[in-house]
């Protein structure tokens, strides 16, 4: 069996001492952490491992002896050999490296105390095989698929698995450094001075009265928003119809999560916790942005000045195109009667809209000077207050879909069940399936006039749903590139992608190894390195869950809506979260 030596770099150096690190359970290999260096106590390294046993809950043992000579310490590899009687070990490990030479020669002394010695690697079979690896990057990474420490699963983890989880629950061991004053002196990768930034240490004692008080704040709108008022059937209705108010829902949400005093205990809720909070950070610079953009060279009441003149421009559009629609529209012959009704209907709906807007447009310039502050909170604010006054804005397009929808449904299905008379059938309610049915001669006399009536009716009716299906679907299309953007700005996890860019490491996909060495009368030394995640794994691992109006129907389905005359788009938000 071939026992494989996990081997940091930052050792190859080191001074001659003990080997620490873990025996893999079930598996023929072994991690080597650090080096502690001679001279030491044999007691005071049981003692002290014992303590990082019940900190890091790894159990950490001496593994062997590493030997580098120098200049007086001829007898210090027959010294550390014996030290095998004090640290009892099922196969006690001898490294040593010499001069001039880039390979280790190992050594396994088993626990009767005979010496394995590698005869098959003469003849071309590895028994020993070290692996070096960079132990910095081992410790930060994070394997993939995600398997948290104390998730069950019925799937054993793989001993490249146990073996970065090793190093990442050993970093106790790793705050030992050589300006310790304590007995021992070890070699790792942070042992030339312990790794810190001022920056970040006045950060994390900053944040925690920070978080205090946005939680405070947190505290202060759940109480607001728990008034019973705000719990009417009616405002509960209101407040699901406005993108702002999902909006800021989803927000106090992401600012309970971030906020939270209580520390990540998982990779994936770490990441979670990043991703919200540098999305924020972004969602608030690009507001800021925006707000520069709209209160410079006076934008705003050059927007307010242009608003009314558009929407008078829009409505009268609008009168036009129903006065064509109660002419002949493209040489058609429409009832006259139902096409008189529904054009001056239609009409009236508009001269309300005009007199809506004339009545608004002192105040229009103060509004939108109040809803440009309003990026202030984000980006995706001030985005879904464009959404709400676009769909304000073109209410009455909405009512003219709604109306023509329902009229022009109402005939189709009207049609539908009267050519079943025809035939002599009826749809069974109870059983949801067409049966058959005898009717008398009136009642198929009234159906006869009824269908005939319809049938004539039909093209006038369907004409006005076409034109305002085609004009509904312009306002959906652009409020779905709104709430896309929205999504996107919530969804997207921006942390992750800098991780994978900046720190490729950190985010592990795998390994693979390259072959570093291969003298004679040395084992296999092999490379360990990391395979970064693709940047399309880390996009579907970190996207987070957005509240999205996007619809579940099929293009078939809404197709099958538009031709039947069923309400596409409804204003209204889904309240489950989808990934």
């Amino acid at each position: 069996m071939v026992l494989k030596i996990f081997f940091p770099q930052c050792c190859n150096t080191a001074d001659s001492g003990l080997l620490v690190g873990r025996w893999i359970p079930g598996h023929n290999s072994a991690v080597v952490l650090a080096v502690i260096h001679y001279p030491f106590i044999p007691g005071q390294v049981k003692k002290y491992l014992s303590e990082l046993q019940s900190q890091t809950q790894v159990d950490l043992t001496v593994l062997g002896s590493w030997s580098m000579p120098k200049e007086g310490q001829e007898g210090m590899d027959s010294f550390l050999k014996d030290l095998s009687t004090i640290f009892p070990q099922k196969c006690w490990l001898q490294l040593s490296r010499e001069i001039g030479k880039r390979g280790f020669t190992c050594q396994v002394v088993q626990n009767n105390g005979k010496l394995l010695q590698d005869q098959e690697q003469k003849n071309g079979d590895d028994k020993i095989i070290l692996i070096h690896y960079d132990q910095r990057k081992v410790m930060l990474s994070q394997l993939h698929p995600v398997q948290d420490v104390g998730q069950k699963s019925d799937v054993e983890p793989s001993e490249l698995r146990l073996v970065f989880l090793t190093v990442a629950q050993s970093q106790p061991l790793f705050f030992l450094d050589k300006y310790d004053d304590g007995p021992l002196k070890l070699t790792h990768w942070q042992s030339e001075g312990r790794e810190a930034s001022i920056i970040a240490e006045l950060l994390k004692q900053v944040s925690v009265p920070v978080c205090i008080f946005l939680t405070w704040l947190l505290s202060l709108w759940h109480w607001l928003c728990s008034f019973r008022m705000l719990h009417l059937r009616p405002v509960l209705f209101i407040s699901s119809k406005l993108s702002t108010c999902v909006q800021s829902g989803y927000r106090a949400v992401h600012f309970k999560t971030v906020f939270s005093p209580k520390k990540a205990a998982r990779h994936m809720e770490f990441m979670r916790k990043a991703n919200i909070f540098v999305s924020f950070l972004v969602d608030i610079a690009l507001g800021l942005l925006l707000i520069l953009w709209l209160y410079r060279e006076n934008r705003i009441s050059k927007l307010a000045d242009t608003l009314v003149p558009v929407a008078d421009r829009v409505a009268k559009e609008l009168q036009e195109l129903l006065e064509w629609l109660m002419g002949a529209p493209a040489g058609l012959k429409m009832n006259r009667a139902l096409d008189q009704v529904l054009g001056r209907f239609f009409l009236y709906h508009i001269h309300l809209w005009i007199s809506y807007i004339h009545l608004m447009s002192p105040f229009i310039e103060r509004i939108l000077w109040y809803v440009g502050l309003s990026a202030c909170l984000g980006l995706t604010f001030a985005l879904s207050i464009l959404s709400d006054i676009v769909a304000l804005l073109t209410f009455h397009i909405y009512c003219f879909y709604v109306y023509g929808a329902r009229l022009y449904c109402l005939k189709i299905y009207g049609l539908s069940s009267l050519w079943r008379l025809f035939r002599g059938k009826k749809w069974n309610v109870l059983r949801q399936r067409v049966d058959s049915c005898s009717y008398d001669l009136d009642q198929l006399f009234i159906g006869t006039l009824l269908f005939t009536i319809l049938l004539f009716l039909l093209p006038t009716t369907a004409l006005y749903y076409l034109v305002f299906t085609l004009l509904r679907l312009v306002v959906v299309l652009f409020q779905g590139v709104i709430h896309l953007s929205v999504d996107f700005i919530n969804s997207f996890p921006l942390f992750a992608i800098g991780l994978r860019i900046c720190r490729p490491y950190r985010l592990a996909e795998g390994v693979k190894f390259k072959v570093l060495c291969q003298e004679p009368g040395t084992p296999l030394h092999l490379m360990m390195e990391i395979n970064p995640l693709k940047c399309s794994s880390v996009l579907q691992c970190y996207r987070m869950p957005t509240y999205s109006c996007s619809p579940k129907d099929s293009w078939a389905a809404l197709c099958k809506k538009l031709f039947v005359g069923e309400l596409i788009y409804p204003w209204k938000q889904k309240t489950a979260k989808t990934d």
